[in-house]
């Protein structure tokens, strides 16, 4: 097999053009959003601290992630709607895939670098200058993005010496390596075993440590007795929080079901929201509960729109 099938969300050619319409608009949404989130921290000099530069590098990461799978499947299904063809090359799948694992891989890991970043602010306010300066945050970026490129690369690599003979059909609407694996007529042990290693590792290696800091960081949240003070602290946890749980929610259920009993259909709708509709959701939970974002935004709108009453 040299090219493959991508049957997409639905094989119901009435639902193709709300998808695209769908599809079209989720992703103008989340371009519009993340890259004001970026104008916003590189032109506010009060933005200008170690939170919002690693804010800043998520939503260019949400970008990226967003821009590897649907631009893809817009154009896909608008395509579609007229030649009813959805062929795609190896190569170009499993470019997707390298893209998408470096993307994935790096979000994973910044969340990680986030939740010690507000461990440090919080728990060791007096040392938080030293503790993160921007050398270290630098440093930190750096990692962050070559653990994406290792990872990537890897599984990129193993996946590439698979052959595909069982069928030419992918039921996603972007290549992703269970669709992959389930098709391929080579042994994928190596795969698997390399999936769950990496798996493990980040499970181990990210969850963890996130979720170490923040019972480190709710303890000393619950000392303060300063009005206003607590609320302003779960103002910036909260939403990082809850990006965590709903990435590796949805990263696990996705990855850890590699068996030929594998839902197609559930798989659908958690690949559609941890690659379309989660990079969307990232800009507003974090903008909608921030109380800097909001007034930098508010400032960009008066300066654009003055107050003339």
């Amino acid at each position: 097999v040299k090219e493959l099938i991508l049957v997409g969300l639905s094989e119901v050619p009435s639902l193709q053009l709300p998808l695209f319409l769908f599809f079209l608009l989720i992703y103008l949404l989340t371009l519009i959003w993340n890259l004001l989130i970026i104008v916003l921290i590189v032109t506010d000099s009060h933005l200008h601290v170690p939170m919002y530069f690693f804010l800043g590098n998520l939503a260019g990461l949400d970008l990226c992630s967003s821009s590897v799978t649907v631009p893809l499947t817009v154009p896909r299904m608008l395509f579609d709607l007229h030649t009813q063809t959805r062929q795609i090359t190896i190569t170009d799948c499993l470019t997707q895939v390298f893209f998408f694992f470096f993307c994935t891989t790096s979000e994973v890991s910044l969340l990680t670098v986030m939740s010690y970043d507000r461990y440090a602010a919080i728990c060791q306010p007096l040392h938080y200058i030293q503790t993160m300066s921007w050398k270290v945050c630098v440093q930190l970026v750096s990692i962050v993005w070559c653990l994406g490129l290792i990872h990537s690369s890897i599984e990129v690599c193993y996946t590439f010496q698979l052959n595909f003979c069982k069928s030419d059909i992918i039921e996603s609407f972007f290549c992703d390596l269970p669709q992959l694996f389930q098709i391929s007529c080579s042994d994928i042990f190596i795969n698997i075993l390399l999936v769950f290693i990496f798996g493990i590792f980040l499970g181990v290696g990210c969850l963890i440590p996130t979720f170490l800091s923040y019972v480190y960081i709710f303890n000393t949240v619950l000392t303060i007795k300063v009005k206003g003070s607590r609320s302003k602290v779960f103002s910036t946890c909260t939403p990082h929080l809850t990006v965590v749980f709903i990435l590796f929610g949805s990263a696990f259920f996705n990855y850890f079901q590699l068996n030929e009993s594998h839902r197609y259909s559930s798989n659908k709708v958690v690949s559609v929201f941890y690659t379309v509709i989660l990079p969307l959701l990232n800009p507003l939970i974090y903008s909608l509960r921030n109380q800097d974002i909001r007034k930098a935004f508010r400032d960009v709108i008066e300066k654009f729109i003055p107050n003339t009453a």
